[in-house]
C-alpha cells in the first residue's frame, strides 16, 4: 500500500463559489439531485433513481446517529455572548450514555466561542418551558489546547442532561451554514433512521433516503444495514499542514452488531456500498481490527491508527478472515455488539478491503472527506467535481449527492 503522507493538500484544492453552499434543505428529501459516477462515466439524475442505478444484490450500509442539541447560548450580565458546543462528555462520566443519563451534573469537554469575554464564575440560562422554569449553569473545570472543560448543573433534578440539552440547547449546523438553526432543522438535520444520541454533526449523505427509497431499494434486493458512529466535530478540521503527514486526524467512536458482520459475511460476493463517509470510515476500520486480532490477540484498545493500514505488508488477510476473527472475538465474550475507536485516514493509496463504492454528499476543498473520496475514485474525483460546479449542484451539508461506483 502506498503510503500518503507526502500528499499536497493543496493538490485537492477547488474554487467553491458561496452561493453554491445550500443553506436550507430541500422541501423534500429526495428530491435533490444525484450526481453518478460510474467507472469514470460521469452523469446527472435524479437521487430518486438511486435504486436503479445501483449492482442488484448489493449491501447498502448506513450510519444511525442522531444529532444532539449540542449548542448552547449563554449571554452574561454584560451583555456579552458566550457560545458552548458541547464535543464529548469527560470523566467522571466519559461514557456518552451515562453523561446524558445523569441528572445532578455533567461534565464535557467543549468549544466556546467568546471565550475571552468569560474571565470567571458561572454562565446561567433560564428559559420557560414544559418544565416550567428550568435555569441551567456552565462552569470551566479545565483546558486543553483549544477546548475548555465545562461542568453543567440545573435545577430539576427529574430531568437528566438529555433532556436538558433537548429544552435548551440548539442543533449544531456546520460552520458553512451561515445562518442560525430553526425549527424545521430539528427533523432535517437528522437522517430518518437516526437512533443512536451522540453526534455533533449528521451523517449528512443518509439526509435525502426517504422511506419511499428504502422501499424502492428493497424492490431492488438491495439489503440494507446499520453501523453506529458519533460524529465529531473534528470532521469540519481544515488540514492546515502543506502535507497530510503534518495533519492529525479526529478519533470517532462507532458501535457495529453480529449482525452487520453476519450480513458482510453472507455477502462477501455482493458490493458492499456505505452511505456517507462515517459508515466508509468504520467498515474499513472494523477490517483492520480482524487483522489486528488475527496478528496479535486482543489489543489493549479497540482502535484502528491513523496511519497503521499503510504500515502494513501488502500480503495482507482476506475480507472473511477479518470478520471471522471479529466474530470469533464477540463470541467468546458473549457480545452481540462490538464498541471501538477510529482514527483511520483514508486517501489515495489506500486499498479497501471491504467498501466497493459510496454514496455521499459533495465535500470541501482541501478537506480529509475529498482525500477519501479521491481514494476511491483517483483523479476522477476532479472531473466530478468541475461537472457538479459546471451544471449548478447544491454543496456540501444539505446539498446534492453523489454516487461513486469505481
Amino acid at each position: 500500500m502506498t503510503d500518503p503522507r507526502n500528499i499536497r493538500i493543496e493538490d485537492y484544492d477547488y474554487p467553491l463559489p458561496p452561493e453554491l453552499i445550500a443553506q436550507y434543505p430541500l422541501e423534500k428529501r429526495d428530491a435533490s439531485r444525484l450526481l453518478s459516477y460510474n467507472k469514470g462515466l460521469i452523469e446527472e439524475q435524479k437521487f430518486t433513481s438511486l435504486p436503479e442505478l445501483l449492482p442488484s444484490p448489493a449491501l447498502l450500509v448506513f450510519n444511525d446517529t442522531r444529532v444532539i442539541r449540542a449548542r448552547f447560548n449563554f449571554q452574561k450580565s454584560s451583555g456579552a455572548k458566550i457560545e458552548i458546543f458541547c464535543l464529548e462528555p469527560i470523566t467522571p462520566t466519559a461514557d456518552l450514555q451515562q453523561a446524558f443519563a445523569a441528572t445532578d451534573e455533567s461534565h464535557w469537554k467543549c468549544y466556546v466561542g467568546n471565550l475571552k469575554k468569560w474571565k470567571k464564575g458561572r454562565l446561567q440560562l433560564e428559559i420557560s418551558s414544559n418544565y416550567s422554569k428550568l435555569a441551567v449553569w456552565a462552569e470551566k473545570i479545565g483546558s486543553e489546547k483549544d477546548t475548555v472543560n465545562i461542568r453543567f448543573t440545573w435545577n430539576n433534578s427529574s430531568l437528566s442532561f438529555s433532556e436538558v440539552m433537548e429544552a435548551t440547547g440548539h442543533i449544531p449546523l456546520p460552520p458553512y451554514i451561515s445562518r442560525e438553526d430553526e425549527e424545521a432543522d430539528t427533523s432535517r438535520y437528522q437522517t430518518i433512521f437516526a437512533r443512536e444520541q451522540g453526534s455533533v454533526a449528521a451523517p449528512t449523505a443518509g439526509l435525502h433516503f426517504t422511506e419511499k427509497v428504502m422501499a424502492s431499494l428493497a424492490r431492488n434486493r438491495i439489503a440494507t444495514k446499520w453501523i453506529t458512529l458519533h460524529v465529531g466535530a473534528g470532521t469540519f478540521k481544515p488540514v492546515s499542514a502543506e502535507t497530510i503527514s503534518g495533519h492529525d486526524m479526529h478519533h470517532e467512536n462507532y458501535a457495529v452488531s453480529r449482525e452487520l458482520i453476519l450480513s458482510l459475511l453472507e455477502s462477501v460476493a455482493n458490493p458492499v456500498i456505505p452511505v456517507g463517509t462515517t459508515s466508509m470510515r468504520t467498515l474499513e476500520s472494523i477490517y483492520w481490527l480482524g487483522i489486528k486480532l488475527i496478528k496479535h490477540g486482543v489489543p489493549d484498545e479497540f482502535h484502528t491508527g491513523q496511519w497503521e493500514p499503510y504500515k502494513t505488508d501488502e500480503e495482507s488477510l482476506s475480507k472473511e478472515q477479518a470478520l471471522l476473527a471479529l466474530l470469533g472475538h464477540m463470541d467468546k465474550n458473549g457480545t452481540n455488539t462490538l464498541h471501538a475507536s477510529t482514527g483511520l485516514l483514508i486517501a489515495p493509496g489506500y486499498r479497501f478491503r471491504i467498501c466497493n463504492g459510496l454514496i455521499t454528499n459533495f465535500h470541501l476543498p482541501k478537506s480529509t472527506l475529498l482525500l477519501l473520496v479521491a481514494a476511491l475514485v483517483g483523479d476522477d474525483w476532479r472531473k466530478a467535481y468541475t461537472f457538479a460546479l459546471e451544471k449548478k449542484f447544491r454543496f456540501l451539508s444539505y446539498g446534492d449527492s453523489c454516487l461513486f461506483l469505481p
